[in-house]
C-alpha cells in the first residue's frame, strides 16, 4: 500500500493560482495511475485529474482548461497546477493512486484549498 503526502494548499483570491505537490512512498511508475481528488464541505469526494503510467491525462469538465496534472520522475512527484481559481474550487484536495487496477483506492491526508475574496 503506497503512502501519499500532499502539500501546497492555501488561501487564494478568485483568479489566483496554486500548485499542489504529491510525493508517494513508491515510484509513480510502479502504479497504474496517479490522480487528484477534491472534497468540498458537505459533498462527495470526486476525481478532478489523473495521469496514467504512460502519461495520458484526464480532467473533470469543471476544471478543463484551468488545471494541469504533471509529474517529475526525477523527484518522484506529481503536481496539480491550478489556475484561474474559483470559489467553487474550495475543497480538501487529496492525492490518489491506482495501485493495481485502474480504480483509485488509496488517498493521502489532503491539503486545504480555500478560494475567497
Amino acid at each position: 500500500q503506497v503512502q501519499l503526502e500532499e502539500s501546497g494548499g492555501g488561501l487564494v483570491q478568485p483568479g489566483g493560482s496554486l500548485r499542489l505537490s504529491c510525493v508517494p512512498s513508491r515510484s509513480i511508475f510502479s502504479v497504474n495511475a496517479m490522480g487528484w481528488y477534491r472534497q468540498p464541505p458537505g459533498k462527495q469526494r470526486n476525481l478532478v485529474a489523473s495521469i496514467t503510467k504512460g502519461g495520458a491525462t484526464t480532467y473533470a469538465d469543471s476544471v478543463k482548461g484551468r488545471f494541469t496534472i504533471s509529474r517529475d520522475n526525477a523527484k518522484n512527484t506529481v503536481y496539480l497546477q491550478m489556475n484561474d481559481l474559483k470559489t467553487e474550487d474550495s475543497a480538501v484536495y487529496s492525492c490518489a493512486a491506482a495501485e493495481k487496477g485502474w480504480g483509485f483506492s488509496t488517498w493521502g491526508q489532503g491539503t486545504q484549498v480555500t478560494v475567497t475574496s
